[in-house]
Parts: structure tokens; C-alpha cells; sequence
């Protein structure tokens, strides 16, 4: 018996949503069969599954990147659910938020970098979501992989590349000058500020994502240790619970791993859009753009 489109609509609906769930799944389960148990408080980098040799320098394949592609994954089939059965005009809840964040996506590139980027707009929801949801990773006790530096520092250089090609729009030349402006003197200051950008942008990003956990888990920590101390004395059992722990931790979670988390997200999306647009020598490349159209006539 043939499915009518209503069953066949679902029935895509029900694989998506396994596209989008599996991927998470299987970075918990990666999480619990590789992580040995320890005792006491354990804060370490992420863990090394092994070591792909390379000609100038081995690769390690390290939990972050594993981490990164699932949720890669994930998110891309949340794209293909959310965007699943649309049509021109919205009927329903889930094409109303595609194009509310489409519109808000749109109005964060205009209002940052202008008409001349609005190609961006894609680039710059995937950084933000790509970002919020590697940070949110931890609440569900896998390894975020914006808690490693090497990450953040992919994507700082990725945004360094976009920055020398918009800088270099007018050519090599008008790119080489830009470093002895206002004054030839400064040269050296604008080489260390060129270099100082991806740096900054990896350790800004990084630095708050690391700390926050590591303020979580030693806070944590903390209050079982107290929590024994003051209330161990209970019969059987429930001196061995850690009331203590209850309610805080929560608490701290949600400033650290989701409001931090999302705030640092957006940071690093509006400093992609200003140093983009920044780089771009809107006048200079109107300019020669103009000379190229009156030479061709």
C-alpha cells in the first residue's frame, strides 16, 4: 500500500529529526566508553583518539573535532527539517522561525556591514549557530568543542583569510600601503595589530568558554566536599548524598554554559562582521571600479 503525502511528509519529519539527534548521541556515547573514571576533580584538554601521520607534522584527531563534525552534521539536518515543507507563503510554526531568523540574520549583516555584504548572511548564522551550539554541548556532558583553543583559532583564522581578501579588493599594492597608514612610522604597529586580530578573537571566544567550565566544576567540587563536611553525619545513606550541590551548580549552568555561551557567540559574530566590513575600502574600490568602467568605454 502506497503512503499518502501527509505519511510520507511525517515519515521525512521522523528521519530528519534522527539526522539531527543521532550525531549528539553518539558524542555522549563516544564521551562514556573513551573517558576513564577519576576521582576528585579532573580538568583536562580534549582527549587524543589517535594520531593520523603526516609529512611535516602528525595530525591528532582530538575529541573537539569529532564533537564539531557531529554537530556539524546536526545541525545541518535541523536546517532540513526546519526548512522541510516550505512554501511561498508560511502555513506553519517552523517556516515562521526560518524566516524570523532569516530576517534577523539579514538586519545583524545590514546594519553591521551593509548592502554591499548581505552575501554574508548565511556565513554569519552559521558562526552563530555553530558557536551557541558547540558551547551548549556541555550541558548535556560532552566535551564543547569552543572549549578548545584549537577550534576557535580555525575559525579566527578563517575570518583573518576573509579579512586580507576585502583588504586586498583594490589589489596587492593598496593592501601593502594600508600598513604604513596614517604615517610610514607605524608600519611595525599595524604588522603586530594585522597579526594580533585572529589572536585575540581565538583566546576572547576561548577564554570565556574554558573558564566558565572550570568554575562549574571546581564550584561543584567544592560543595560535595561541604556538603560531606556538614551534613555527613546523617544515618545511613544520606550522609552520602551531597545536598549541597543542588540548585547552584543548576544555576551557575545556565549563566556559563548557556547565556555565557550565547553571548560569545554573538561577540564573535558581530566581531567577524566589523573587521570584515572594516577591512573593505568602500571608497577606494568605488573609485576603482569607476576608472575600470570609464576605461572600457
Amino acid at each position: 500500500m502506497l503512503m499518502n503525502d501527509k505519511t510520507k511528509f511525517r515519515v521525512i519529519d521522523i528521519l530528519l529529526l534522527a539526522g539531527v539527534i543521532l550525531p549528539v548521541a553518539a558524542a555522549m556515547a563516544i564521551k562514556i566508553l573513551f573517558t576513564p573514571l577519576e576521582e576528585g576533580i579532573a580538568v583536562h584538554g580534549a582527549r587524543i583518539f589517535f594520531t593520523v601521520p603526516m609529512p611535516v607534522q602528525d595530525l591528532p584527531i582530538t575529541e573537539s573535532q569529532v564533537n564539531s563534525w557531529l554537530l556539524i552534521v546536526s545541525i545541518f539536518f535541523l536546517c532540513l527539517y526546519m526548512t522541510h515543507g516550505t512554501k511561498e507563503k508560511a502555513d506553519t510554526r517552523r517556516q515562521h522561525i526560518c524566516e524570523w531568523i532569516v530576517e534577523k540574520t539579514d538586519g545583524l549583516v545590514a546594519d553591521n556591514m551593509g548592502e554591499f555584504f548581505m552575501g554574508f548572511s548565511p556565513f554569519v548564522g552559521a558562526v552563530l549557530a555553530l558557536s551557541a551550539f558547540s558551547s551548549l554541548m556541555s550541558l548535556l556532558g560532552v566535551y564543547a568543542p569552543t572549549s578548545d583553543i584549537n577550534i576557535i583559532a580555525g575559525w579566527a583564522v578563517l575570518v583573518f583569510l576573509l579579512i586580507t581578501y576585502y583588504k586586498m579588493k583594490c589589489g596587492p599594492l593598496h593592501y601593502l600601503k594600508s600598513f604604513t597608514e596614517p604615517v610610514a612610522v607605524m608600519l611595525p604597529m599595524n604588522i603586530i595589530s594585522e597579526i594580533a586580530t585572529p589572536v585575540s578573537m581565538s583566546f576572547r571566544h576561548y577564554g570565556n568558554v574554558m573558564s566558565g567550565s572550570i568554575i562549574s566544576i571546581l564550584i561543584a567540587s567544592a560543595l560535595q566536599g561541604l556538603s560531606k563536611l556538614v551534613l555527613g553525619w546523617l544515618p545511613g545513606f544520606l550522609g552520602e548524598i551531597p545536598f549541597l550541590q543542588v540548585g547552584l551548580p543548576a544555576v551557575l549552568s545556565v549563566y556559563f554554559d548557556v547565556f555565557s555561551g550565547m553571548l560569545q557567540a554573538f561577540i564573535f559574530a558581530m566581531l567577524t562582521m566589523m573587521y570584515v566590513a572594516g577591512a573593505f575600502p568602500a571608497d577606494d574600490y568605488a573609485a576603482r571600479q569607476a576608472r575600470k568602467r570609464k576605461k572600457n568605454v
